[in-house]
């Protein structure tokens, strides 16, 4: 099925909006909300590996739809090795008249961290101007510097440019300014070389683009997204992602010494486990769940990960603080570990030429049991990756194996089932309870939002869902302990509550859960009543679940139809139905098994999942009639 479990955006080249975000087969044009008239960037490189950038672009608000977007431009850099600058920022009328944007229009906010955590584990700035007057048919400008006073890694530097095939770019311009003599990796595509120029021991390069009239976007679906497709170039000064790796190793590593602070701790946490596996199993655990995440990861900012005092002492820290203490605990056992760079977003691929923007996340890797860990996550437990972790290129700091992925679920690892007990009264109220069982991804969910709920709030929260429905009633919940780091979860909600059916009366109603979980069977056909086409790869993933219906009716209640037995296969899904009707009860089973492998499918699946779905859509959505 379509991945439900990770939460993923278009990628637009600006915050602007233009239109859709890339062409479609059909040579049809799309519908413009912005024209970029002009986009000049120069990207120049130091000897010494600084670099400055410098941006100017104006762009035509051609419709209101794009007005409250466009009041506004962002500059994100990072506060510790970079500095802003705005060079120009004004709204030209439609008449003519050009009006600068006041200082006072300007406004600099730095990143708190995650959940507002504090500035220092996020070295993120951004400088936001608001455009002064701006209306239809008016052109906003802005041009501006960044400075990169320190080389993110050590003699080496990258940069990504790309441009959208849903924005009306009139005049492009990228210039790369670097010295001569540096060896460096260069990928251009689609882009009109201009000039190419040596002097004084320095290079230039400038190449041009434009795309008039973009074509209409049909994609709907950015969960996969692969930016070596688009227009632009990347350079780089790194040879291979082992480099980008060693570069990141080279400062992360010696933080991931062995202390006396270090030995003691890992001493106490593992004092009662028997094997290796445990220990590995129990400082995991600690590092999850008593440090928390906050602040940016490699690739936004610093990459140096904390001195592991400053971690431990706070209980806080981002990914690479994470991965670092694990580490240094681990190897207090003799456990062999290493970091791993990964993506944790919509990119599964690595790019032709090795840039630093491909990884953002490190995480863990333990030889001893080829195992993946992302500590990052207090509701992931150890054996388990997040699924924005999974099936994604690992580039390993220590003995980096080229074509390494992080693995992906195995079929049969996420499942579900919800047991419910219904039973109508006469008056058409009814008493009932739900049993739901979790494992895998499935139960990660839960477990997060049940952390630090009380009881009273998770019995509002029965009643709550019930209102949801459209039901008046009161519940009550009860759960496993959400603390504990295992790949399960079980809870139960208990209820009452009124107008369920109509009753006396004759009516009919929908077999469907009655209260909230992580995978439903239905959830399994949401790209069912979908015609759109889908164009590219998206990201997908594996999972079972049974749902179980006992409905016991009242006496004067006559069952005149249910829905029919139904068995459906496909070549990745399976579903069975079963409505058997004894008596005043009705049992219904409905399962569904998606053994798909792997997170990326091809559209050629999502062609089956949609055909599979549409008819499984007509039993659940079948009725059972009454008088």
């Amino acid at each position: 099925m379509k991945a439900r479990l990770l939460h993923t955006a278009a990628l637009f080249m600006l915050t602007l909006p233009a239109s859709a975000a890339s062409a479609a087969p059909a040579e049809e044009p799309a519908e413009l909300y912005t024209r970029l008239e002009r986009y000049h960037v120069k990207y120049s490189l130091n000897d010494d590996y600084t670099s400055a950038e410098t941006h100017d672009w104006a762009m035509k608000v051609l419709k209101e739809k794009a007005l409250a977007n466009a009041k506004e431009a962002s500059i994100s850099y990072s506060t510790s090795i970079e500095k802003a600058e705005v060079l120009s920022a004004y709204t030209i009328k439609a008449d003519g008249r050009r009006i600068e944007a006041p200082k006072s229009n300007y406004q600099v906010v730095t990143n708190t961290g995650n959940d507002k955590d504090a500035p220092v584990y996020s070295d993120r700035t951004t400088l936001t101007v608001v455009f002064p007057e701006v209306a239809v048919g008016d052109t906003v400008g802005f041009s501006y510097k960044l400075t990169q006073t320190e080389p993110m890694f050590p003699k080496h530097y990258s940069i990504v440019q790309y441009f959208n095939r849903g924005t009306a770019y009139d005049d492009v311009k990228i210039t790369l300014d670097y010295p001569a003599a540096l060896a460096a990796q260069l990928d251009v595509r689609e882009l009109t070389p201009v000039a190419s120029t040596e002097n004084n021991g320095r290079k230039e390069l400038s190449w041009s683009f434009t795309n008039k009239v973009p074509l209409k976007n049909k994609r709907r679906d950015y969960s996969v997204y692969d930016v070596d497709t688009l227009p632009g170039l990347a350079f780089s000064t790194f040879k291979s992602y082992a480099d980008i790796a060693r570069a990141y190793g080279a400062r992360a590593t010696p933080k991931a010494a062995v202390t006396e602070e270090i030995q003691a701790l890992a001493d106490q946490i593992a004092k009662d486990q028997k094997t290796p596996h445990d220990t590995a199993r129990a400082l995991y655990d600690w590092v999850a769940t008593n440090i928390t995440y906050a602040g940016n990861c490699i690739g936004t900012g610093a990459v140096v990960p904390h001195d592991i005092t400053f971690i431990l002492k706070n209980k806080m820290g981002d990914c690479k603080d994470h991965a670092t203490l694990l580490q240094a605990l681990l190897a207090a056992k003799k456990i062999e570990s290493t970091q791993a760079l990964i993506n944790a977003g919509s990119s599964f691929k690595l790019a032709k030429v090795p840039v630093v923007s491909r990884v953002n996340h490190v995480i863990n890797y333990l030889p001893a049991f080829d195992l993946f860990v992302d500590s990052t996550s207090d509701s992931t437990p150890f054996g388990m990756l997040p699924y924005s972790s999974q099936d994604k290129p690992a580039l390993l700091v220590d003995g980096f194996k080229e074509g390494l992925k992080t693995p992906a679920s195995q079929p049969g690892s996420n499942a579900q089932t919800m047991k419910t007990r219904i039973k109508i009264n006469d008056d058409g109220s009814v008493t009932g309870s739900v049993d739901v069982a979790t494992k895998g991804q499935y139960a990660l969910g839960p477990r997060s939002g049940l952390r630090g709920a009380g009881k009273e709030i998770m019995d509002d929260m029965v009643k709550n869902v019930l209102k949801s429905m459209g039901y008046t009633g009161t519940g009550k919940f009860e759960s496993d302990d959400p603390t504990a780091l295992i790949n399960t979860l079980n809870y139960k909600a208990s209820f009452e509550f009124k107008n369920f059916t109509q009753f006396p009366g004759a009516g009919a109603f929908v077999i469907h859960p009655l209260f909230t979980s992580s995978s439903p069977v239905a959830g399994f056909m949401l790209g069912g009543s979908d015609d759109d086409e889908t164009l590219t790869e998206f990201s997908c993933s594996n999972g079972a679940s049974l749902e179980e219906y006992v409905f016991t009716f009242p006496k004067k209640m006559k069952v005149l139809a249910v829905p029919d037995n139904m068995t459906v296969k496909s070549a990745n899904v399976s579903y069975k139905a079963t409505y058997r009707l004894k008596g005043n009860q009705l049992t219904v089973t409905r399962e569904i098994d998606d053994r798909t492998r792997g997170n990326v499918c091809a559209p050629a699946i999502a062609t089956e999942y949609k055909a599979f779905s549409k008819k499984v859509l007509t039993n659940l959505k079948a009725q059972v009639v009454y008088k």
